[in-house]
């Protein structure tokens, strides 16, 4: 396959660049942790919609209105990065998104009991401003430094996100306290607070990361035809990049399963191992630390021992990840047996949130590198278009049958559709490999 050479202009990044680069993952984590992972999405199945005992209802509810904002980013990724690519405007569309996603998440503040169709319009908007800001941000990647460095800056900047994270919610737990229709008047301050982090914290990425590519301006109806073309000539570039299609499936079944971990962990914790508030603030600490570990050393060992056998690592440890939680009550009436004592079933699922914090960043991280290395940087725009397609149609798929599993069998039972997911995602792998890591990416 013809190879191209990197043009002056495309030498690695300084490190103030990468660094702001790697500020927008850490920004916009908070939204990710606070709405969708941590408090927001409690809030809402419980307090919001508030169906109990089993809140069927408001899961299905959630699920639903996440896979909405998806399907949108699913239309419009593709099609955007083909724009960016042509007009070098990635910088304005990354902006567009941030501020999207700053404006709908602070309104989420008047999201009150029973405005149910409110607050799933504010989080269809707000996370199809944070999902499709993320392929945005993502398209930056290949011109940060050379093939085999990525998988390090990938890392670095899925470890700065959980540190964002970790510091966001942290400060939102102290300030806010639990999700309860006691202390509603408290806990929705969430939306505001974290539409405020995001807002402040990628401030450094604006001042320092930089456009690429000379400036072209066109009429929009031209960026519409040529977008559309563009897509299009990738349809036919992909199907003959067996590789990078299999990359795609394989991304596509691995985030399928990562979308359910994190928009139900904490609802899983809440409904199903009935866990203490203690306990769910502990599981927070322990899954952001391991995560961070988990991004920052796997990057490092992408550029080491090969990034296709690190990625598929993480898969196989996500697969037993997702044993470990559907067997936690099992496990702990083991342990109770073995060690002659009680061993409560929440403390057992901290011990599993170790493995899961593990692979939460490694693996997105390491796809995303993986994409970086085999696509052009001059392209980038329309590969990580291709890219949140596979993992925001993911999220469709994976979101829409959790909340149709769990309608019929209960979450407890339906969280093993994440065990099928992550071995697909593991076979499908199985075409991808980099031959050399260090030479010029195929065209």
């Amino acid at each position: 396959m013809p190879l191209i050479r990197r043009h002056p202009e495309d030498a690695p990044a300084p490190r103030r660049e990468i660094f702001g680069w790697a500020m927008f993952d850490f920004a916009n984590q908070a939204y990710t942790l606070l709405i969708i992972t941590v408090i927001f999405g409690d809030l809402f199945t419980r307090i919001i919609v508030g169906d109990a005992p089993d809140y069927r209802l408001g899961n299905l509810l959630w699920s639903l209105a996440l896979a909405i904002s998806y399907a949108m980013v699913v239309i419009a990724a593709p099609f955007a990065g083909a724009v960016m690519d042509a007009t070098a405007s990635r910088k304005r569309f990354l902006m567009a998104s941030w501020i999207l996603t700053v404006v709908t998440t602070g309104l989420l503040y008047f999201v009150e009991p029973g405005l149910v169709l409110f607050g799933m319009a504010l989080i269809i908007a707000s996370n199809f401003g944070y999902a499709i800001g993320e392929s945005f941000i993502a398209s930056f990647l290949p011109s940060l430094g050379p093939p085999e460095k990525l998988g390090w800056i990938s890392g670095l900047g899925w470890g700065m996100g959980y540190i964002g994270g970790l510091i966001a919610t942290a400060f939102a737990l102290g300030l806010l306290g639990e999700v309860s229709a006691e202390n509603f008047e408290r806990i929705r301050w969430v939306g505001p607070f974290a539409a405020v982090f995001f807002l402040i914290s990628a401030i450094p990425t604006f001042l320092f990361l930089k456009e690429r590519g000379t400036r072209r301006r066109m009429h929009r109806r031209m960026q519409l035809g040529l977008g559309w073309r563009r897509v299009r000539e990738a349809l036919v570039t992909l199907g003959q990049r067996r590789e990078l299609r299999a990359l795609y499936v394989s991304i596509f079944f691995m985030m399928a399963g990562i979308y359910i971990i994190i928009s139900f962990t904490f609802i899983y914790g809440s409904q199903v191992i009935q866990w203490d508030e203690p306990v769910r603030i502990a599981m927070f600490v322990i899954t952001q630390v391991t995560a961070i570990i988990g991004a920052i050393g796997f990057g490092f060992l992408q550029d080491r021992a090969g990034p296709v056998r690190i990625y598929r690592l993480t898969l196989a440890l996500w697969a037993l990840a997702v044993l470990a939680i559907f067997g936690t009550t099992t496990i702990a009436q083991w342990l109770s047996a073995l060690l002659g004592r009680p061993v409560e079933a929440q403390i057992v699922f901290l011990g599993v949130g170790i493995v899961a914090g593990l692979c939460l960043g490694s693996a997105q991280s390491a796809g995303r590198a993986l994409v970086g290395m085999m696509v052009p940087v001059r392209e980038a725009g329309r590969w990580f278009g291709f890219w949140a397609l596979s993992a925001r149609a993911a999220a469709i798929f994976g979101l829409a049958g959790i909340g149709l599993l769990q309608a019929w069998l209960g979450l407890a039972n339906a969280i093993l559709f994440c065990l099928f997911l992550f071995l697909a995602a593991l076979l499908a792998s199985i075409p991808v490999h980099l031959a050399d890591r260090r030479r010029a990416r195929p065209v």
